[in-house]
């Protein structure tokens, strides 16, 4: 297998997990990362089946559970209290199967930690502007002119809001403010459980148990709250006691979390987009992750998909015989399940944000209902797993032995 030079713009999980694959086969790896202190951005995830796959084929799978919560179901009431979702992971009939809530920065510490140890060359204070092409290889130039040497191949992990790509898709209308909290005493919580209220699709509250940090002292959780970008100011105007009595008002047990967050600055907001890059080759560059293709949050997909791209690179390059042949092989092992997930994903935000009474009763009165009907256990269970449309196979990957690691945790 030929080596290549190659360079990784982005230092999330995308471009770490490259990183750590693409070393491991003998390439020269280069992260570029515009952080001086390289470091995550957000609250809690979910690593679903299909990308703990990856992190166990890294052999981190591990020190994910080490500092994770075992997820045995996602669980949603409307505001009447009746089921809204209702999806569990026993229904894919895995032994042990679970998803895995995580905060963000223990996932990327793991990763970074790893490729630190692994000693991947990783340049901080370079925020990517453009790439160009130069003889065969290609250039990434930065913010203030910055420019690196000709790479065989440059690898944009940049996310949704990439500069190497051109702009495409749209900014959703709900985004979500986001906090990290200390798991409380006597929780009315379930710490397997990713819970959610709604009141029809227009509010949403959640709290998703995360375990316990890289260094941290103990365990968290995330508590996230549906939030249209167009409201953001008011809701920064109206001041958090305003904020606090609706929260309470849908859901009374958020009390005791809301009574920990004292200031707006321990709320994050965040927003997303629906997008995907036509082409997410070109000479000498691919778009992985959100840099290729981005979506909400409401299938809880985005870093799994993101390992998946990864995982999918490493594996063309083994298989091509020139970069640009690898490039293709990449792509074409990721497209079919990127685009389905993509519109499965479309279809599913409504449900959940949106300020449609009809799609709300749609979900409450049809969906819900079918979703505990046989074949619908199985296939919601899919759906939330990230397997639907069987993207392990293409990448010779497998589910982990979750009974092992859970014994082993």
């Amino acid at each position: 297998m030929t080596r290549f030079d190659i360079a990784i713009a982005g230092c999330g999980p995308a471009g770490l997990a490259a990183a750590l694959l693409l070393h491991r086969q003998g390439h020269r790896v280069a992260l570029f990362e515009r952080f001086e202190e390289p470091r995550p951005v957000g609250s809690g995830l979910m690593i679903q089946p299909s990308g703990m796959a990856v992190l166990d084929a890294l052999g981190l799978a591990p020190d994910i559970l080490a500092h994770g919560a075992p997820i045995r179901a996602l669980h949603g009431l409307n505001h009447q209290g009746d089921i809204a979702l209702d999806a569990r992971y026993d229904d894919l009939r895995v032994p042990g199967a679970c998803g895995i809530g995580i905060h963000r920065g223990s996932l990327f510490a793991i990763l970074f930690r790893a490729a630190v140890d692994e000693g991947i060359a990783i340049e901080t204070g370079f925020p990517v502007a453009r790439s160009d092409l130069e003889g065969k290889g290609r250039t990434l130039t930065s913010q203030d002119g910055q420019k690196t040497q000709a790479f065989d191949l440059v690898v944009d992990a940049l996310g949704t809001s990439t500069p190497l790509a051109a702009p495409c898709g749209e900014w959703l209308a709900f985004g979500a403010l986001w906090a990290t909290i200390d798991w409380p005493a006597d929780s009315p919580f379930d710490a397997g459980l990713l819970e959610q209220r709604y009141t029809h699709a227009a509010q949403m509250a959640g709290v998703l148990p995360t375990g316990m940090r890289v260094d941290g002292a103990g365990r968290e959780l995330s508590f996230f709250w549906s939030l249209k970008a167009s409201d953001y100011e008011s809701w920064q105007a109206a001041g958090l006691d305003a904020w606090k009595a609706q929260v309470c008002a849908l859901w009374p047990d958020c009390e005791a979390l809301l009574g920990q967050i004292g200031n707006a600055e321990q709320l994050t907001f965040a927003r997303y987009a629906h997008r995907r890059v036509a082409e997410p080759v070109g000479k000498a560059l691919i778009h992985i992750g959100d840099a290729w293709h981005s979506a909400s949050p409401q299938l809880g997909q985005g870093a799994n998909m993101a390992l998946l791209d990864a995982f999918a690179l490493a594996r063309g390059l083994e298989g091509g015989s020139t970069p640009a042949e690898g490039l293709a092989l990449a792509a074409r092992r990721r497209s079919r399940h990127v685009k389905l997930y993509q519109a499965l994903t479309w279809a599913a935000t409504p449900l959940y944000q949106s300020d449609s009474v009809w799609h709300a009763a749609l979900r409450d009165l049809l969906l819900t209902p079918l979703g505990r009907i046989w074949p619908g256990p199985g296939i919601q269970a899919r759906l939330v797993a990230g397997l639907v449309g069987d993207p392990l196979a293409p990448l010779g990957l497998a589910l982990p032995d979750y009974e092992g690691l859970l014994a082993g945790r």
